[in-house]
């Protein structure tokens, strides 16, 4: 099966095993691993789908008369889109990986492949079903996206491969092997197996209901839309590339430690970092070529010297901190929460950034955190007091769950660009950072790829509230990062997610 291209940057979620684990004990934590991505993907999916039928205004059960879309609402719908291509191609990656793994643990893998397989069938289904019946719609996912890399007619690409006999015919046979398999008999309750059992009695009903019909009339709708080429911009199974580097050692990166080295000798606190690391959890949903970013927040001794000034103190004084020192505050406010940054990593690095990954808000080195295949730092336009208070606002948020929704009317759960977004929030008694958000899913977000476009977009103009300090741009031809220019940064947020991939491929 193809590989579709999407907007969003999706992850890998093996967990990198390690050099002396037994065997067995690497195939059930790679198994969990790839169990864990799958019902990721489909809840992705089952909020996506749950939206648009939610958004009969969007998405009419009828087609109307007269339509005419607003750019507000294609740009929605082009959204939409390619978040569902983003965990589309996610199950599709689990599928190839499991299916080429040789595996002691077989019924297991088989029934992770087949809950892939379900996932991925019956959301296309359900997609479909939801869009298929305005003309306008259709329209609008055939067209080509160019900034995001969507090619024309990818939606008659993607209804071809879900609305074709043989998949269908896959279906049947792999049921019956489910069926009469150990994991069938003795799956039981557990979320696979619900998943599993769900999936299969949509789609039985669908194929009953009207699977067939959709299937005649979609064979006339793909000679009528012009796309029996099924032609991708990317034809290197982007599993296939995965599994050469980060799913086999997890240590892959385009940053070499000497370049991180050198970026150390650059930073200040307060600093914000947006990078590029392939296939990782926090990333899945994120639209464009920067999927993450993180604050800078140094050692004690960095932030000791760095906000050592006399507007400083004097806003200590006022916080109740007599000695004028900015680490006495961060110990006084959060005493447990500090003593934990001053904790070194498990191989003794120093932290020196905060962000929210897949396991919550935490602590990190910069060795960690910038190991990464592009990285870009970008410095505030604010005093020294502005960025002192950023940095103590994101010490409230530590040890907060990653946000998977991505919603930033919450605070409880916080995604990577929301910590530094409401970290540098404008209020009353401080300028702050304002940046627009967006609207994804129906949630508004602040993404990695808008704070490098919000950028360039300002750039030398009054709304610039940024400074490029470095920027090392990934080149995965020359095996190592290059550190790039100001132009080729402000061009980057243009780049689609698979640039890496082209530049492999070019």
């Amino acid at each position: 099966m193809r590989i579709f291209p999407a907007v969003f940057l999706f992850l890998c979620f093996l967990i990198p095993a390690s050099a002396h684990a037994a065997p067995l004990d690497d195939e059930v934590l790679r198994n969990e691993g790839e169990i864990a991505a799958i019902l990721k993907a489909r809840e992705g999916l089952a909020n996506i789908v749950a939206y648009m039928a939610a958004r009969p205004d969007l998405f009419p059960s009828r087609p109307p008369s007269k339509r005419v879309l607003a750019s507000a609402e294609t740009q929605e719908i082009r959204d939409l889109w390619s978040r569902f291509l983003d965990y589309q191609i996610m199950l599709d990656a689990s599928w190839r990986r499991l299916s080429e793994r040789e595996n002691r643990r077989e019924a297991e893998n088989f029934a992770a492949r087949y809950a892939a397989f379900l996932t991925r069938y019956r959301y296309a289904l359900e997609f479909i079903r939801l869009t298929d019946a305005d003309p306008t719609v259709r329209i609008a996912l055939n067209e080509p996206v160019t900034e995001i890399g969507l090619p024309e007619q990818s939606y008659a690409d993607f209804k071809y491969r879900f609305l074709h006999v043989a998949i269908a015919t896959e279906f049947a046979s792999l049921s019956a092997i489910y069926s009469a398999s150990a994991s069938a008999k003795q799956g039981g309750a557990t979320p696979l197996a619900k998943a599993i059992r769900e999936d299969e009695r949509y789609l039985w009903r669908a194929g009953r209901a009207h699977g067939l019909l959709n299937t005649l009339r979609n064979a006339g709708q793909i000679v009528q839309d012009g796309s029996s080429r099924l032609v991708f911009p990317i034809q290197k199974g982007i599993s296939e590339w995965m599994g050469q580097t980060r799913v086999a050692s997890g240590e892959n990166f385009l940053m070499s430690a000497e370049q991180i080295a050198a970026l150390h000798t650059k930073l200040r606190p307060g600093d914000i970092l947006l990078q590029r690391r392939e296939w990782y959890l926090s990333n899945i949903g994120l639209p464009g070529f920067w999927p993450h970013a993180a604050l800078y927040i140094g050692d004690a001794k960095e932030r000791s010297a760095y906000f050592d000034a006399t507007e400083i103190r004097d806003w200590l004084q006022t916080e109740g901190i007599d000695d004028g020192s900015f680490e006495t505050l961060l110990q006084t406010r959060h005493p447990h929460v500090y003593r934990l940054s001053q904790q070194p990593d498990e191989v003794g690095a120093t932290p020196r950034i905060i962000e929210a990954i897949g396991k919550g808000v935490v602590f990190t080195s910069l060795e960690y955190s910038a190991a990464a295949d592009s990285v870009a730092v970008l410095r505030p336009r604010l005093s020294r007091l502005e960025i002192a208070r950023a940095v103590l606002k994101s010490f409230d948020y530590f040890g907060r769950p990653y946000d998977f929704d991505f919603d930033f009317r919450t605070d409880g759960q916080i995604v990577c660009t929301e910590l530094v977004y409401k970290s540098y929030r404008p209020e009353q008694d401080r300028q702050g950072l304002d940046w627009p958000l967006s609207v994804v899913v129906g949630r508004p977000v602040l993404t990695a790829n808008n704070i490098a476009r919000h950028f360039d977009e300002n750039w030398q103009t009054p709304a610039q509230n940024l400074d490029l300090v470095a920027f090392f741009d990934g080149n995965v031809r020359a095996g190592r990062a290059i550190e790039g220019d100001l132009q080729s940064f402000r061009a980057s947020w243009r780049r689609p997610k698979w640039y890496i991939l082209i530049q492999e491929r070019d």
